[in-house]
């Protein structure tokens, strides 16, 4: 055998089917998540706490022209579905900035040494962070049933689905970017501060056209704004926009394509 076909032989190594995606490293990454009680105790009663404390006082106060009465919705609906959102929001993103840690104790490095494509790390913690988001829009929904919220199914259905599985994989990325980018330190009260400030700036705590004009127009640009309205609009009664959409799956890509660069940035010297 030659030393050329030696070399091949040595170094090659084969990809695996899907880029290295298996439910046991799913299982890993889910077990570890959950396993952490201070997370979890934040995921599920941070939203909680803020509904009672903020929306529930307003459940007799229509948020449309349509009394309560003939079937119209309460203020409190639409601020607990904004904060079923800013729990599946900030749940995913402590998930996402949790790789800060693993970097400082060498484990990403040690993933860049197996077949894993970053790409399908991404996925699998993206996966790992929208469980998290599921138990804090569940948790917000539950005791917004329990207080007497009253939403038709419909509205139930598509104001959780459309909350979680928007908020929790695009903040799962942003999430990995920062704590791809930062030093363990830091990452966690970082994201934490991102997200409120997106929240503020993307009309996720207050309806848009309550903002000055140029804040509406930044807003539109924010990561929030178009999960925001797709997700309330089922209350509010507005016609479905393309743009919302677009603004959501563009921002992910951005937050997909940017952890993806930094997890190779991160693990170059491997």
């Amino acid at each position: 055998m030659s030393t050329a076909s030696i070399d091949r032989v040595t170094l090659d190594r084969r990809v695996p089917p899907l880029g290295g995606f298996n439910l046991t490293y799913l299982g890993i990454e889910l077990k570890r998540r959950l396993r952490n009680r201070r997370t979890l105790f934040f995921t599920v009663a941070f939203p909680v706490v803020m509904f009672v404390l903020i929306g529930l006082p307003l459940r007799d106060e229509a948020l449309t022209d349509v009394p309560l009465a003939q079937g119209g919705v309460s203020v409190a609906a639409y601020i607990l579905v904004s904060m079923a959102m800013y729990g599946a929001m900030m749940s995913a993103t402590q998930t996402g900035a949790a790789v800060a840690v693993e970097r400082s104790q060498g484990w990403s490095r040690q993933l860049r040494l197996t077949p894993l494509n970053p790409f399908v790390n991404i996925v699998i913690k993206m996966i790992a962070g929208m469980v998290l988001g599921l138990l804090a829009v569940v948790a917000t929904y539950v005791a917004g049933a329990v207080a007497g919220i009253q939403l038709t199914a419909v509205q139930w259905i598509v104001t959780g689905l459309v909350g979680w599985l928007l908020a929790s994989a695009v903040f799962t990325t942003l999430g990995l970017f920062v704590g791809y980018l930062m030093p363990s330190e830091n990452a966690a009260q970082v994201t934490s501060l991102i997200v409120v400030f997106l929240s503020f700036l993307g009309g996720l705590f207050y309806p848009l056209n309550s903002m000055p004009d140029f804040m509406q127009t930044i807003a539109r640009f924010t990561p929030v704004y178009g999960i925001g309205e797709l997700a309330r609009s089922p209350l509010t009664g507005e016609s479905f926009d393309a743009l919302w959409l677009v603004n959501a799956l563009v921002w992910l890509a951005v937050f997909i394509a940017g952890t993806t660069w930094a997890f190779r940035r991160d693990t170059q010297r491997v």
